[in-house]
């Protein structure tokens, strides 16, 4: 199972997620109203206790290790994200449910998340594969991901059912083992501009 652990950046903290962040989530997405978006999922007053029952359960299945994403220049929580699909004897797994305040996207804070997680990734925990998938619908999602260096792999077709009842396909996209070097690079000079 994976070790809950805080990492930082410059503009970044990603802390294991805790019950006590709940209120701050919710506040985090009510900058947009993320919850309305069709092509996500988001947490609202309504949901948020179950959104993060269900991470925190699979946590303990070692299916997923949830963060949260704070914002160290405001010091204040803006998203979340996590680590899904943990195969730990095929060492791959999936960066998603990835979700920012409005206020924080286009910036520093999503690109920043994705580099200390991949990092993570492949350097701590050996990982030979790094999944990222979105809606097929979430199309500024699929070019921040090819902005990271990601290859798109395809569609899944009917991937998953949306809490609106959309049954969703999904772009899947990875980055493996060799390609971490020069996606590593890129992402360390993006930072530093």
């Amino acid at each position: 199972m994976l070790e809950r652990i805080i990492l930082e950046g410059q503009h970044v903290r990603l802390e294991p997620l805790l019950l006590s962040h709940q209120d701050a989530l919710v506040e985090a997405a009510s900058d947009g109203e993320l919850w309305t978006l069709p092509y996500t999922i988001v947490p609202s007053k309504e949901t948020i206790a179950a959104y993060v029952g269900r991470t925190l359960e699979k946590q303990e299945q070692g299916r997923e290790l949830p963060f949260t994403i704070f914002d160290k220049g405001r010091n204040e929580i803006v998203g979340s994200t996590r680590y899904t699909d943990i195969d730990e004897a095929n060492r791959k797994l999936e960066i998603g449910y990835t979700w920012l305040a409005q206020r924080a996207q286009r910036t520093a804070i999503n690109t920043e998340a994705k580099f200390l997680l991949l990092n993570r990734a492949f350097e701590d925990l050996r990982c030979v594969r790094v999944e990222l998938v979105t809606d097929i619908l979430n199309e500024r999602s699929q070019a921040a991901i090819l902005r990271l260096g990601a290859k798109q792999e395809g569609i899944l077709r009917n991937h998953m059912i949306m809490p609106n009842g959309r049954v969703r396909d999904s772009v899947c996209f990875s980055i493996i083992d060799a390609e971490w070097p020069v996606v590593k690079e890129r992402l360390v000079a993006r930072l530093s501009a």
